[in-house]
């Protein structure tokens, strides 16, 4: 499912998803897609989490799958051979913007201050991981930083639900946010793939 479009506007929420059984991977991903969310972003935080990567891009071609949480070098290389379409990292070095670009994939790199901000524009980066969102500031410091930086556009992360997703998608430099909301660690345990299928379709109707 790759193309030339921006991970930013597929969709208004980007599931943050951490996947504990690998069997959950394909029926997590089915369930956002019948709700309306075209993405999912899988966090390298678990042993078969590369596994579920690999599952999704296989089994649901109709979602485009991302790896979050790449914070070594390695784990970009992996994570495109998994199949991922998208890579996502919480911060950013030198040499994990290297790892990350070398794989031809589209990236989001994380920053969470005006100087990191800067450091990423420099090096041709627009679209950024604001992260983390609520403890760095949140709504007010993306309103803040737009007038001085205007060319850089987010996917906040961190601390963002329902509760103020709204407030996050009104600022005009945020295309999307990242959220773990849709897909509940105690939800997914149940198999209630039901419920997820509606906190999607509510995610889905935000988009403006």
């Amino acid at each position: 499912m790759t193309s030339s479009r921006s991970i930013l506007d597929r969709a208004p929420v980007i599931p943050v998803v951490v996947v504990e059984n690998i069997d959950d991977a394909v029926p997590v991903a089915r369930a956002l897609v019948a709700g309306g969310i075209p993405v999912i972003e899988l966090t390298l935080r678990t042993s078969c989490a590369l596994g579920a990567i690999e599952a999704i891009a296989s089994e649901v071609p109709e979602i485009c799958v991302g790896a979050g949480t790449i914070v070594r070098q390695e784990q970009a290389a992996l994570a495109a051979r998994a199949g991922a379409e998208f890579l996502v990292s919480p911060g950013s070095t030198e040499s994990l913007l290297k790892a990350m670009g070398d794989t031809g994939l589209p990236h989001l790199p994380g920053a969470a201050t005006a100087s990191e901000i800067l450091f990423l524009l420099e090096r041709g980066y627009k679209e950024l991981k604001f992260f983390p969102a609520e403890a760095s500031g949140g709504v007010k410091f993306l309103g803040a930083i737009h007038s001085p930086i205007p060319a850089a556009r987010f996917c906040p992360t961190g601390g963002v639900s329902m509760s103020n997703v709204g407030e996050y998608l009104a600022l005009p430099n945020v295309g999307c946010v990242g959220g773990s909301w849709l897909t509940p660690s105690e939800v997914v345990k149940l198999k209630d793939w039901q419920r997820i299928t509606g906190l999607a379709r509510e995610a889905a109707a935000l988009a403006r």
